[in-house]
């Protein structure tokens, strides 16, 4: 070991891209496009992009599709279709009434739905926080 190292990283931007969080800060949407399926009798949000064998990204609490932005094109740039949906509940999914809507089964229901609606019968599945429960 030296007393001294000479050690150089490069330097990272004050800022996101765009200034900040939300869509200003979103990259160039010609990595995905946006689309609305029908699932479980509720409207989900998604984000895709690529093609290729299935990857579903759920999302955690309190988020949406957007916390997937670096991930999303990545995974579709190996050859992957990639979805993020945006969950019941949240950003731009249909919002159902009652604490009962919101059950770990109807969630599950739903994804299975949306897999679906994509043409597949099954998916990779990755989900970060709640999104986890959800995968699992």
């Amino acid at each position: 070991m030296t007393d001294s190292a000479d050690v150089r990283a490069p330097a990272l931007p004050a800022q996101p891209r765009g200034g900040g969080i939300g869509r200003g800060a979103e990259p160039p949407s010609e990595q995905w496009s946006h689309r609305f399926v029908e699932a479980n009798g509720l409207r989900f949000h998604c984000v895709t992009a690529g093609e290729g064998p299935l990857v579903l990204l759920l999302h955690g609490f309190p988020e949406f599709w957007y916390s997937w932005r670096h991930q999303i094109p990545a995974l579709a740039g190996s050859g992957f279709t990639v979805v993020a949906p945006d969950l019941r509940g949240y950003n731009d999914s249909d919002k159902p009434e009652g604490i009962e809507a919101y059950r770990m089964s109807h969630i599950v229901e739903d994804v299975v739905g949306i897999i679906r609606a994509f043409g597949r019968e099954r998916a990779a599945i990755v989900g970060h926080d709640w999104g986890g429960a959800v995968a699992y």
